[in-house]
Parts: C-alpha cells; structure tokens; sequence
C-alpha cells in the first residue's frame, strides 16, 4: 500500500503533462470557440441591441426570421446559387491543378508556389484586385476580350453577370484545397497506374478506375470545407459589389453581417447565424451518408478479404 500511494503523485505528474502541453489550446477552444457559440445562441432567445436594454423574447426571431423578412429568403437564394457553382467548380479545377503539378516536371515546385499563394493574400486584397479586373469600362478582362471582337459586359453592375463574377473570383484562391488533392495523389502507389497500363487501361480508365476511388476520401474533405465555404462567403460581395445589384450578390453571410453591425440587431443575428449552421450541418450528414457509396478506404477492403 505504501508502495502505491508513493507511485500515485508520480504517476498523476506523468499522466498530467500531456494536459498541459495541450492547455493553451483548450483554453483557446473555451474562450474563442464553445464559448462564443453557447453565448450567440443564448442571446438569439432575446432582442440584444449593441446598447439599450436586452430583452428576452423567445422565439420571436425565429419566426420573424422564417415569416416575415423577405431579405432572410432572397439572401438564401442567392447563397444556394452561388453554392451549386462554386462547390463543384472549385473541387473539379483544384483536382485538375493538383494533377498536373503530380507530374515530374522542371519547375513543378515554382507553379505549386504560384498557386498556392493567392490563397494566403489579404481576402479584401484579392477583392480589390478583381474589382479592377472586372470594371466594365478599364477593366483587363474585357479589354482582352476586345481583342478578340468580343464586347464584355458590365460584370459588376449587371444581375445576371455580378454572381458569375463572384464565382470566378473566388475560383482564385483555392490553393489548399489544392496541395490537399496533391498529397492524396501522391498516396496513391504507381505499380497500380504500372499494372493497369500492362493490362491494357488507358488515361481515362486509369483515372476512373484508381485516381477518382482512391481519391474519394480526400474528395469528401474537400468537399465538406467547400460547402462550408460557400455559406460563408462574404467579403468578395462585401468589397467587390456590396451585395448588389438588385441584392443579386447579397449573400446570407453578407444579410447576417449588417443585421449584427449595421443595423445592431445581435440577437436577429444569431438566429440567423445558428440557422445557417443547422444547414450546413444538415448538408454535412447527407454527404457523409451518401458518402458509403462512393468513398472508398483502404483498410475496410482489407478487413473485408479478411
């Protein structure tokens, strides 16, 4: 017995330093992250002006939210198109990058640095920068397409044009997403790419058969932080057309935004800030639901022939 209880303080000082190493970030966690979010979905029970009085209403911002804000739906709108472009645009250019730069190829190191780095520039930098390329009168690109005859339009004045230069815009900086697909091509062992190509597969089949299955762990990923992504998307329309025109660029971040810091509505806009998460939460589990059918993983087809 006196053996143990001399062991014990040792043991518990060996046992608790691991704790400690990871104590800033659970302090971290605490104070920026679940605190935060606790608090946020308090005072989206109350109307919680920036000063003034706070007043515990309920679920009045709710209702008000679903019943009564035509903006609440137009923003959703606009976020859910912009969504259905971006997800699948960003996931299929950031694969095709990420599989040139798998060539062994002089120089592969410098265009791997060249399209990583927009993805670490100033979001409201990049902004800017495509404000200019997007102008309607002095922009770049619609003086390369009046080389060639074409006359571009008013990109960022026009409804119908303004979202398909947000999308474009954000298309710039997905260089993460990119060295991610890189690293899980660069797991894919090449006698499988050797003893295909001596069975007679070509490219496509290749590509279909072993690139995509091996790939679609990593594709769920990206997948997931796209969705993400998308619904969060706020400071390209923020600098770039300030929601316009026509609110044919006023996403729901954007709309959750200005009801906090413009017009000091806090409580409205947790509301609207914890709906947002119940959808994108919704969207994650029907992509990892829907993900036993086509996300392959080593290991289960080990444990499987087994």
């Amino acid at each position: 017995m006196e053996s143990i209880k001399k062991r014990t303080p040792a043991r518990f000082k060996q046992m608790s330093i691991p704790y400690l190493f990871t104590l800033p970030w659970i302090i971290g966690f605490l104070a920026f992250t679940l605190g935060p979010l606790i608090f946020s979905l308090i005072i989206s029970f109350y109307e919680w002006p920036v000063v003034g009085d706070k007043t515990f209403i309920g679920l009045a911002n709710y209702k008000e939210m679903f019943t009564n804000d035509p903006l609440f739906w137009e923003s959703l709108g606009v976020t859910m198109k912009f969504a259905v472009l971006f997800v699948p645009l960003n996931i299929i250019i950031a694969l095709l990058l990420a599989m040139l730069l798998n060539k062994n190829v002089k120089g592969s190191g410098f265009f791997r640095t060249a399209f990583y780095l927009p993805s670490v520039i100033s979001g409201v930098a990049l902004a800017m920068i495509w404000s200019w390329v997007f102008d309607g009168e002095y922009g770049i690109l619609n003086y390369i397409l009046s080389v060639f005859g074409i006359e571009g339009p008013k990109w960022l004045i026009s409804p119908t044009w303004a979202p398909v230069a947000m999308v474009i815009a954000s298309l710039w900086g997905q260089g993460s997403m990119m060295l991610i697909f890189l690293a899980g091509l660069k797991n894919i062992p090449k006698d499988m790419y050797e003893a295909s190509a001596i069975d007679g597969a070509g490219k496509w089949k290749q590509f279909t058969r072993i690139t995509l299955p091996m790939l679609s762990p990593t594709i769920l990923f990206n997948l997931i932080t796209t969705i993400i992504a998308a619904f969060q998307q706020l400071t390209l329309a923020l600098v770039m057309t300030g929601g316009g025109p026509l609110n044919s660029t006023y996403f729901y971040a954007m709309y959750m935004y200005e009801n906090a810091f413009k017009y000091s509505k806090m409580g409205y806009s947790s509301a609207n800030a914890w709906f947002m998460f119940a959808i994108v939460l919704s969207l994650t589990l029907i992509v990892f639901k829907s993900s036993s059918a086509w996300v392959y993983y080593e290991g289960e087809m080990k444990q499987g022939k087994k």
